[in-house]
């Protein structure tokens, strides 16, 4: 097992060869052109920006993904979606979900925080270019009278961002103000992926919130194989 210094050109080893918990290289930047190359590949950042000076790259070998049409929407989710409370927008406001997903609970105050600025500038960067996704959930004006929020729609509750292409997102952060709202998020998310013929989400990490809704593991071999493939269906149409 080997970690990989990497350098200025753009290039990632065989991830095969990485340690157990999925890490690989060290360095590099977060150029968009590097973090497209990495998403292409399996790859992605994450190391505390207060205690490391450069980005560590995983690749797992056992992924975790949620399939978009076997998301699962449990009795509570549904009686909360019937009640109309919130609503849910893709790309309203990137700046502040991605902020949210960084500040929420004091996060961005932890040692091991890794949402800093470097990454927060990162993918935003791809954002403006149409390859970062927001999705937020906002608590309807009703409901939130007297609030303080610009927005029209109300007050931001929650939400969720990634990376996307080729129809499948690489989820990278969700954050919730009040219960359920980042899992508002990732069902509108699962459901307009199905809509499109989407065929996964990346969730990166296993975690209870996630197996929940429905994630399961694959091989990194199976994971490629749809990347990969859905990259050649979308190269078709154009």
């Amino acid at each position: 097992m080997s970690v990989y210094q990497l350098d200025d050109d753009l290039w990632f080893p065989d991830p095969h060869q990485g340690e157990e918990g999925g890490l690989i290289a060290v360095g590099g930047d977060l150029s968009p052109d590097r973090l497209l190359l990495a998403y292409s590949n399996g790859f992605f950042p994450w190391y505390s920006f207060r205690h490391e000076s450069q980005p560590s790259w995983y690749c797992p070998m056992d992924r975790f993904v949620i399939i978009p049409k076997e998301i699962h929407i449990s009795h509570t989710m549904r009686q909360m979606m019937a009640q109309n409370k919130y609503s849910v927008t893709f790309n309203e406001d990137f700046d502040a979900v991605i902020r949210g997903c960084a500040e929420v609970n004091g996060r961005c105050h932890d040692g091991g925080a890794w949402l800093g600025p470097d990454m927060i500038e990162a993918y935003t960067k791809l954002h403006d270019m149409g390859y970062a996704v927001s999705v937020e959930v906002w608590e309807s004006m009703d409901a939130t009278a007297g609030s303080t929020s610009e927005s029209p729609r109300g007050k931001l509750v929650g939400g969720l961002y990634g990376v996307s292409f080729n129809n499948i997102f690489f989820g990278e952060s969700m954050f919730s103000l009040v219960p359920s709202a980042s899992k508002l998020a990732l069902i509108r998310l699962a459901q307009a992926l199905d809509m499109i013929g989407g065929p996964l989400i990346d969730c990166q990490f296993e975690t209870p919130h996630l197996k929940s809704m429905g994630g399961r593991y694959m091989s990194y071999e199976t994971y490629m194989e749809i990347i990969r493939s859905q990259q050649q269906t979308e190269h078709n149409k154009e």
